[in-house]
């Protein structure tokens, strides 16, 4: 069975869609200009609760990460590694060791995400972002 919408749903669907795509962009990301305008729109709504599952924006966040990262293969450079492998490069870049990431968590609680044994959680994600200056989604 095919799906009729009234025009005037439509016009209604038409507004609210202009007023969602006001504060976050979905739409395919093609400049870097857009880029930062979606990794801030993903940071807001990752702060409000949008990285749990159950939550009405999990299906947001997840849309515009898909425009994220799609934008981030085709011009950023970010090799494909794990989370872990990920941090375990910036610290040695840095010259960093775990007692240097508190703000991540306790040498043990390090110890564990660098050996897989844990996964990076989202406060974590934002906080590693932000000392090294790299989008979320670099963590993800």
């Amino acid at each position: 069975m095919e799906a009729v919408i009234a025009r005037s749903n439509i016009d209604a669907l038409l507004q609210r869609y202009q007023d969602l795509i006001a504060y976050v962009p979905l739409r395919p990301v093609s400049t870097e200009l857009e880029y930062k305008e979606a990794i801030a729109a993903i940071n807001g709504l990752l702060d409000a609760g949008g990285a749990d599952q159950n939550s009405p924006l999990a299906d947001l966040v997840n849309t515009l990460g898909t425009l994220i990262s799609e934008y981030e293969s085709r011009v950023h450079i970010f090799p494909t590694m794990k989370p872990a492998d990920i941090l375990r490069f910036l610290m040695k870049q840095h010259q960093l060791t775990q007692a240097d990431l508190p703000e991540v968590g306790s040498q043990g609680v390090i110890s564990e995400i660098l050996r897989g044994k844990r996964s990076l959680n989202v406060r974590q994600i934002k906080v590693l972002a932000a000392r090294f200056h790299l989008p979320v989604t670099t963590f993800l």
